[in-house]
């Protein structure tokens, strides 16, 4: 039994959520979003959409809870707008940005430039004695973690001494060096 998917979704003032045929359409002061939707029914009915599946086969059960995060993900995106904050650690490591172009400086022999997608809204934060901080928003939960994903994948944090790019928050497992 899905947990998950057997809990409704609100619909916040400002958010309109249209079902045409099999493509869920919803709409929010951010901008707006699409999902194609198989397996399962989808009824709105008093400001909450509900999810429903079929039958009990097991892979009706597993798009029941992905579907219900999914719409989930849209209406918060919508409403409110998802970020990802990625930080610089590493001596010399510099982030900046002209417009939707990211420029990384993160040790290599050229800096790295980045041409971000439309849709994400990027930011960069340089303080003194601070590591810099890159900071991605946008209404598309998916296409946030995907430039932080590529962003992140240029220098992933390494073990030793902890250089790279990480998340904000994120803890990283540091290991003993050769004298240990």
């Amino acid at each position: 039994m899905s947990r998950i998917g057997n809990s409704p979704v609100a619909i916040p003032e400002g958010v309109t959520v249209e079902l045409n045929g099999s493509t869920l359409v919803v709409k929010g002061k951010l901008g707006e979003l699409t999902q194609e939707i198989s397996d399962v029914s989808i009824k709105i009915e008093d400001g909450n959409v509900i999810v429903e599946r079929p039958s009990d086969a097991k892979d009706h059960k597993a798009k029941h809870g992905l579907y219900r995060s999914l719409v989930n993900n849209m209406v918060k995106g919508v409403s409110e707008g998802w970020t990802k904050e990625l930080e610089l650690v590493g001596v010399g490591y510099r982030a900046n940005n002209q417009g939707q172009k990211l420029d990384l400086a993160i040790g290599f022999s050229h800096n790295i430039v980045l041409n971000i997608a439309p849709e994400v809204k990027i930011e960069t934060v340089s303080e003194k004695g601070k590591n810099p901080i890159v900071k991605l928003t946008s209404h598309d939960k998916q296409l946030v973690g995907q430039v932080a994903a590529k962003i992140r994948g240029f220098r992933k944090p390494e073990p030793y001494k902890g250089k790279g790019i990480r998340f904000v928050g994120e803890h990283i497992r540091r290991k003993a060096g050769k004298s240990a």
